[in-house]
């Protein structure tokens, strides 16, 4: 493959891997001390861009996160102004998600932001979407204005979401989305329900799917975890991708075209004293 393989979301093209966030903010998903060595790590806005650079150079021209933290726009345009590619946002907003005026004007706002900073497709992040399922009714309570505000911007809708009724609920009623989140790996990590009845909605969504945590989070080595997703998702979904170093993204966008073209990938391996007698002899 010349380029990472693409999907489309409402005819725009994207990546089929997407690249992640939490790892550039200091979000592991392990513990507090994890996060200070990602923070200390991924210090600056240059630092990130690095890593945003060879996805970039590769074909994997998506990012998914919150763009308006502090560094992450600065660091998606030096990246950009770097190799002369666009990259194309998927914005996962946060905002107050009650009904009333000021809250409404609020995710309005936020929304408008969203836009002002060059997302493509706005998805209200888990953080809201998961408070407002109605399970009685099946629905996902005002998220028809979340995504009329949405279009409204020009941004194409979508749901951030941890919870895997929001695809059921959402192609039930017909909600206006292009595209959803679903937490998705062999672990079942932050899953709530079990690997294969995720599978299953994934497979009935009637749009692509944006899978996130393939790697539990690093509780699986990214051979397993990419080797699982890419081998159980559609051809149109897609999978999120964090990392915290320009190696580790050149490792883990080399295993997903291996497993992808069906062969072995070109990976060095980790090396500890103990795997001397599977070694290949020294002549």
């Amino acid at each position: 493959m010349t380029e990472f393989p693409r999907t489309t979301v409402e005819g725009l093209s994207l990546s089929r891997m997407i690249i992640g966030t939490n790892w550039f903010f200091g979000w592991s998903h392990t513990s507090a001390a994890k996060d200070k060595l990602i923070k200390s790590t991924l210090s600056t806005s240059a630092k990130i861009a690095d890593i945003i650079e060879v996805f970039l150079n590769a074909g994997v021209d998506t990012l998914m996160g919150l763009i308006e933290h502090p560094g992450m726009k600065e660091a998606v345009t030096e990246a950009e102004n770097r190799v002369g590619r666009k990259v194309i946002v998927v914005s996962t907003p946060g905002f107050n998600p009650n009904d009333d005026a000021k809250a409404m004007g609020e995710a309005e706002r936020t929304i408008e932001r969203s836009a002002k900073l060059g997302a493509a497709i706005c998805m209200p992040h888990t953080s809201v979407t998961d408070k407002l399922h109605d399970h009685r009714a099946r629905r996902i309570i005002n998220m028809d204005k979340y995504c009329a505000m949405i279009r409204n911007y020009g941004m194409v809708p979508g749901l951030s979401t941890h919870v895997a009724e929001s695809v059921v609920y959402a192609d039930e009623t017909g909600l206006d989305v292009g595209t959803y989140v679903q937490i998705y790996n062999a672990a079942g990590f932050l899953m709530p329900l079990e690997v294969d009845w995720v599978h299953r909605i994934i497979w009935s969504a009637k749009h692509p799917v944006m899978t996130i945590k393939p790697m539990a989070a690093g509780r699986l080595l990214p051979l397993v975890g990419l080797g699982f997703a890419w081998g159980t998702l559609r051809d149109r979904d897609m999978v999120t991708v964090g990392t915290m170093s320009p190696d580790e993204a050149r490792e883990v966008i080399e295993i997903s075209l291996g497993c992808l073209e069906r062969r072995e990938d070109n990976v060095e391996l980790q090396r500890t004293r103990s795997k001397d007698t599977v070694s290949a002899k020294k002549p």
